[in-house]
């Protein structure tokens, strides 16, 4: 197992996976004049990153024992704005960097207890979150429950709007010369001599490629080629979520809200997200009475009023889970082979420094500090690490 990636010039890469990270990825590549082309099973952005809410919860996601994570998950927080800015500038659309920040609501003294203890750790990091009072939290959303008991505010934890996220990515990709080819499954990696030398299509056509990065999401496992035991540990969990409609004059929440087993996170067209499930139920796709129940009594018991606001759309999708629940980011177990995915709730705001590192990884053969702790080795079998 390596932690470097010979450099080839400009190569020509095949991306296996059309969303946030592949086309982040194909962008960051494709700007600096590799070859690139996108194969995706389905729509290009129409996975995870279609499903997602958008959230940019680096501080107020943070728990022990993941460390490394908070470090990269702030790392990529602090490229945000640039990035949006680039892709602004790069296809025309506004990803809708939203800045007010994010609440955590406690709703009862048990709540409170629990973000409390939490913060300790927290504050041991230095994140910026801070305690603030019931009125101080009325005051900045004054439609919330008439009891509360406080809440965590992360003043930053933002949001962008992940669909429009997609397609500036798609246009940029495309602007500097990437390829996406859409439904399109790739059956395995082609290798040979212990090296990637391209993909076999699921038609049996192969693609002639210097590397190959593998940005599935969680579908990664299922692309063979490598053995089994050599494959990402990513596996499908599924979230069900919906979206309600307010007035975007008068909105019923201006901040990302977090509450007892629910976000909501307010756009700016006055859509109102409302999530999400975590089940581990592989790739079933049903929207479910007790699922989307548990979600609507949970905003419900934070914001009373959402029971007005009519539904305007609910939807599954699933998380690219791996077995520690962070990303595998680095060289793959063949040479040529490159992993990015198991980005499980963070592949929007991983985005910047997935696509940064990655493609300096495959351009110049470095591999960032930043993403070193989430190398694949840390899931191969002992003979294959060594």
């Amino acid at each position: 197992m390596t932690d470097s990636f010979p450099r080839i010039g400009k190569p020509k890469v095949a991306i296996i996976g059309g969303g946030v990270v592949g086309l982040g990825i194909a962008w960051r590549l494709a700007s600096r004049g590799a070859f690139v082309e996108i194969f995706d099973r389905g729509a290009a952005g129409a996975g995870a990153t279609h499903a997602a809410a958008g959230m940019l919860a680096a501080c107020v996601e943070a728990e022990p024992g993941e460390e490394a994570l908070i470090a990269l998950s702030r790392e990529s927080q602090a490229r945000w704005p640039s990035f949006a800015a680039e892709l602004l500038q790069a296809s025309g659309i506004d990803v809708e960097l939203r800045t007010e920040g994010t609440l955590v609501v406690a709703l009862t003294a048990d709540d409170q207890a629990r973000l409390h203890h939490q913060l300790v750790f927290q504050h041991k990091l230095g994140l910026p979150l801070q305690w603030i009072t019931p009125a101080e939290t009325r005051q900045r959303e004054p439609h919330l429950a008439g009891k509360l008991a406080g809440a965590v505010w992360s003043p930053e934890d933002h949001q962008v709007d992940n669909r429009r996220l997609a397609s500036a990515l798609r246009i940029a990709a495309e602007g500097k010369g990437a390829t996406i080819r859409e439904h399109t499954p790739v059956k395995k990696i082609s290798i040979t001599g212990g090296r990637a030398d391209g993909i076999i299509l699921a038609d049996e056509t192969k693609v002639s490629t210097d590397v190959v990065v593998l940005a599935a999401g969680a579908w990664s496992r299922g692309i063979a080629g490598l053995p089994h035991e050599l494959r990402p540990p990513v596996r499908p969990i599924k979230g069900q979520t919906l979206a309600l409609r307010m007035d975007p004059a008068s909105p019923l929440l201006n901040h990302v809200v977090w509450a007892p087993s629910v976000y909501l996170v307010p756009r700016r067209n006055g859509r109102l997200i409302v999530g999400a499930t975590v089940e581990e139920k592989a790739f079933d796709t049903s929207l479910t009475a007790g699922g989307l129940l548990t979600l609507l009594e949970a905003a419900w018991r934070a914001v009373p009023s959402v029971e007005e606001l009519p539904i305007e759309e609910m939807w599954v999708g699933h998380r690219p889970g791996s077995r520690d629940d962070a990303p595998i980011l680095g060289c793959g177990p063949a040479e040529g082979v490159i992993y990015a995915t198991g980005h499980h709730r963070n592949g929007i705001l991983l985005a910047p420094v997935t696509a940064d590192s990655i493609a300096r990884l495959v351009l110049e053969g470095a591999l960032d500090s930043v993403i070193r702790p989430f190398g694949f080795e840390r899931f191969a079998p002992a003979q294959a690490a060594e």
